[in-house]
């Protein structure tokens, strides 16, 4: 390859592409069009790197896929592909795949056979090899273990119970949309996970509400609501069961949009008037799905009651207008809270530039008082700090850094991974504290200001995973 970038590229394709072959066959037929259209495009991209660099060879090594022995990034737009393709490796203690020669479709084909026939085996790395004896191509190698320290092992966890919580919250509203009826029961699981491990380790999951995917924002924007609001209830003190209730009621806040047509909800321009009035009615239609659900409880009236509310502002303007309304539900204040700050800081259809995270809290802190409620909204800076988790921020030193947790004692001074040093060539990522101090008593590093990560050409997901 010409550059490490176009490598990265091919590199970042071959992993999504195993993983919409897999996907699709796990749905259709092998001979479907849609299955044997995903084979031929993955042969056609792993034959031209094969042309170019010899052997292919692909392997998962603790959380990361490498390309020829070389890293791959992580990649927004892939990112859900790479984390479903992980598990199905580690589910048949696959490893590592190479493609000695160039293949063809066939040899896919038996792959992908014998890929999916081991799901279910007691012994799946064996039963795969063994189905794959006509590959004569393709090689597979078992996973290597490594070692594992408490804290890798929690960041996985916590990873692990963000992208479930994504796909949980995919499969219910795309069931929604198809007419079907879901339970609530099993939101309350994936709440409970999100919970447990905020109890433990609060920094860690809300530095997932960083991650910002523009291609399934509806997803991740109800996980990271839930996550935000979760973590606002527990500065507030409130106990494990309310915190539960409190998740689950912020993870269906959106739940009505599935009720408005995709060609709206999807439409890349701005809103006729018409199409303005049939977005905000999203409030009262998540009021009937949520009453639709099976499984219906006191947690699904105070859902009902945020689905409603979370639009209406503190001060009683907002939508849905009413004529008369005594005050916010508490979970509806905390909600809209979460709500925007998440809305402001990702990237939608109709707003492609996202706000800086300093930036979303500048502003909401003109609306506190008005539009938001103004202690809630206090506890809600001192959970995400001045300078909030993915913030990317240049320091006194010239280096630049990427905000990973808050720091209780000192708003300005978070704890931050260091990506470049001070004449701005990339570095190993490392986490520094900017609370120390030298020996003199001096600050050894202090944030000048936040930069646009978009223009510095910044993957914050890369980092905070």
């Amino acid at each position: 390859m010409e550059s490490n970038e176009l490598t990265q590229r091919f590199a970042k394709d071959l992993v999504n592409q195993i993983a919409v072959i897999v996907r699709t066959a796990q749905i259709h037929n092998p001979a479907n069009v849609a299955v044997v259209s995903s084979v031929e495009k993955f042969v056609s991209l792993v034959n031209t790197l094969a042309r170019e660099d010899g052997p292919v060879t692909l392997e998962l090594v603790g959380e990361y896929f490498y390309l020829n022995e070389e890293r791959i990034k992580f990649s927004m737009e892939y990112l859900l592909n790479f984390d479903f393709l992980q598990r199905e490796f580690k589910r048949r203690s696959l490893g590592s795949l190479r493609f000695a020669c160039e293949v063809n479709a066939g040899e896919m084909q038996t792959f992908l056979s014998a890929f999916l026939n081991s799901q279910y085996s007691p012994d799946p790395f064996d039963d795969l090899t063994l189905g794959m004896s006509a590959a004569n191509c393709i090689e597979c190698g078992r996973i290597r273990r490594i070692v594992e320290d408490d804290n890798y092992d929690l960041r996985k966890a916590v990873k692990r119970t963000y992208f479930n919580a994504v796909s949980y919250t995919r499969g219910v509203m795309n069931k929604i949309k198809a007419g079907e009826r879901v339970s609530i029961k099993r939101a309350k699981r994936v709440i409970e996970s999100m919970v447990d491990l905020l109890l433990e380790k609060e920094e860690l999951l809300l530095g997932m509400t960083a991650i910002k995917n523009y291609d399934e924002y509806t997803y991740h924007h109800s996980v990271n609501v839930s996550i935000l609001s979760v973590a606002l209830g527990q500065r507030l003190g409130l106990g494990k069961k309310a915190l539960m209730e409190l998740g689950l009621v912020a993870l269906f806040h959106d739940i009505g949009k599935t009720e408005i047509p995709s060609e709206i909800l999807n439409k890349p321009t701005s809103f006729t008037g018409e199409e303005w009035e049939m977005m905000k009615g999203h409030t009262l239609l998540g009021v009937s799905v949520i009453f639709r659900m099976k499984g219906f409880d006191s947690s699904s009236i105070r859902a009902a009651i945020a689905c409603y509310e979370h639009h209406i502002h503190h001060d009683k303007t907002g939508y849905p207008k009413v004529q008369k309304l005594s005050d916010l539900d508490f979970y509806s204040r905390i909600v809209g809270i979460a709500d925007q700050y998440d809305g402001m800081t990702s990237s939608r259809v109709y707003a492609r530039v996202p706000l800086a995270p300093d930036r979303a809290l500048s502003l909401m802190m003109k609306r506190a008082g008005a539009q938001l409620d103004a202690l809630l909204f206090k506890f809600f800076v001192n959970l995400v700090g001045i300078y909030p988790v993915g913030s990317l921020v240049m320091l006194d030193t010239r280096e630049l850094a990427i905000v990973c947790s808050a720091s209780p004692s000192e708003h300005l001074r978070p704890r931050v991974v260091m990506i470049t040093d001070d004449t701005g060539i990339k570095a190993g990522p490392r986490t520094v504290d900017l609370t120390e101090k030298d020996p003199g008593g001096k600050h050894l590093r202090s944030i000048v200001k936040a930069l646009d990560p978009a223009k510095y050409k910044v993957n914050i997901a890369e980092y905070l995973l």
